[in-house]
């Protein structure tokens, strides 16, 4: 029997935990899950044979290690800086560790270790990063076989609402990942390529610059930029590129509203206030002069010369912000009170759907010709519980398992799954489940283009 150890239950376990339960009587697996608050974690799962639940403080080393040394394979859903630890033990006992999370500095320089180890670090196994960098690397490796000299590259990703699910929400938007997360995207200096040109935008100008992009038939997206689109032009072999961007989907004007909290900074995270009793229109006004007379609305709409009857602020009163409800938390940052704030509007219902929109614009040369080529991915979720957000995070982190547990890969050390190894059958096993790109050849461009 091959044992599986799966630390962490958030968000993105549950079709994870249910495709490696398909797949357990066939392949001889048992899942053992490990959380700290393990009495919550069943909750989610319903009672089976080749399923564990049990306890552990990844804090404690000895115990994470005694966990570790019974296992096969390790995958690790915990937050991303506490994944060192984990990946620490699995190198010393000689175990293959996957993660969803981006690899960090600390996680690289684990890279030669895990090598003489013989361990494979697989890392950004998830949706964005994970199905994008597959997605992506199957085209760039085509397109190289072809011949073809690719100029431009530009990736976007979304998490929103399925289109049947967002009558009622101006936003359009509803949390699906970690709220936290979500709050402080964007945070620091976003850089990428443009035609040949370094180009950086700093987080107070970030949620200005968007980029429209349609894709048929699901409408219209705006796009803002990641943080670093750079790092990804020697992993994708793209040295000879002149424009690489990579950013995230939102519907368009989620962007321009968004910005209100970050001009407000209502979206830091480097100090604690003191909300005991605050009320949502509390919270707002901390960031506002002092004028007793006018209304939390009026002095936030002249602060940002918004107009009282725009879309913005009709978007702003839809989250109840200028309401008298009590924020419920004693002290926070004003990230984590807007988080909480958020929260009362955003979480998914129980009948609710939401979506994940990948899109990939590729530009290259072949032949003395240029063409233009987008490949889109659209998934829908079923449930508050079966997201396409837990679909496009969990399947990739359980088919990558798969492989682990079958020997079936030969790379060692930190790796990302830009290896065809990985991501040739991992793209096919998810579509195999509905999760297909679709190519739309955009035709010849302009010979001046270059």
């Amino acid at each position: 029997m091959k044992n599986i150890l799966l630390i962490g239950a958030g968000k993105s376990s549950n079709v994870l935990v249910d495709y490696l339960l398909t797949e357990a009587s066939e392949n001889d697996w048992m899942i053992n899950i490990v959380d700290i608050d393990p009495e919550t974690v069943k909750k989610k799962f319903t009672t089976h044979d080749r399923l564990k639940i049990s306890a552990l403080d990844i804090r404690k080393q000895d115990q994470l290690e005694a966990t570790i040394e019974t296992q096969t394979l390790v995958i690790s859903l915990l937050p991303a800086h506490m994944h060192v630890p984990v990946a620490e033990a699995c190198i010393k006992l000689g175990k293959n560790m996957i993660t969803a999370s981006y690899v960090s500095d600390e996680m690289r320089a684990l890279d030669e270790a895990a090598k003489k180890a013989d361990v494979l670090l697989l890392n950004e196994m998830g949706l964005d990063p994970g199905i994008d960098h597959m997605s992506a690397m199957q085209l760039i490796h085509r397109l190289k076989k072809q011949g073809a000299s690719i100029d431009t590259f530009e990736s976007f990703t979304g998490g929103l609402l399925a289109p049947e699910s967002e009558a009622d929400n101006p936003w359009q938007y509803k949390f699906t990942w970690n709220p936290r997360n979500v709050v402080l995207a964007g945070q620091g200096v976003s850089k990428f390529l443009h035609e040949g040109k370094l180009k950086y935008i700093p987080y107070h100008r970030l949620f200005h610059r968007t980029e429209i992009i349609h894709i048929p038939p699901y409408g219209y997206f705006g796009g803002y930029a990641n943080r670093d689109s750079l790092k990804y032009q020697s992993i994708y072999g793209l040295e000879k590129a002149r424009t690489i961007y990579r950013g995230t989907l939102r519907r368009p004007g989620f962007s321009r509203t968004w910005n209100v909290f970050v001009q407000l900074g209502a979206t830091d995270d480097s100090y604690q206030m003191d909300c005991k009793g605050m009320s949502y229109k509390d919270f707002i006004n901390s960031f506002l002069y002092f004028r007793p007379k006018d209304s939390v609305e009026l002095k936030l709409a002249h602060y940002l010369n918004l107009d009282l009857d725009s879309e913005v602020m009709y978007k702003l009163r839809w989250l109840g912000i200028f309401s008298n409800k009590k924020v419920g938390l004693e002290k926070g940052t004003p990230a984590q009170i807007l988080q909480k704030i958020l929260e009362d509007r955003w979480t998914l219902k129980e009948d609710e759907k939401d979506m994940i929109v990948m899109w990939h614009k590729f530009i290259y040369k072949l032949k003395d010709t240029m063409h233009e080529l987008h490949s889109s991915m659209v998934c829908i979720g079923e449930n508050q519980r079966n997201t396409a957000m837990a679909k496009c995070v969990g399947l990739p982190l359980g088919l990558a398992a798969k492989l682990l547990l079958s020997n079936a890969v030969e790379s060692k050390g930190v790796q990302l799954p830009v290896l065809e190894e990985i991501y040739k059958p991992v793209l096919r096993g998810l579509e195999e489940k509905g999760i297909v790109f679709e190519e739309n050849e955009a035709g010849e461009l302009d010979q001046s283009y270059l």
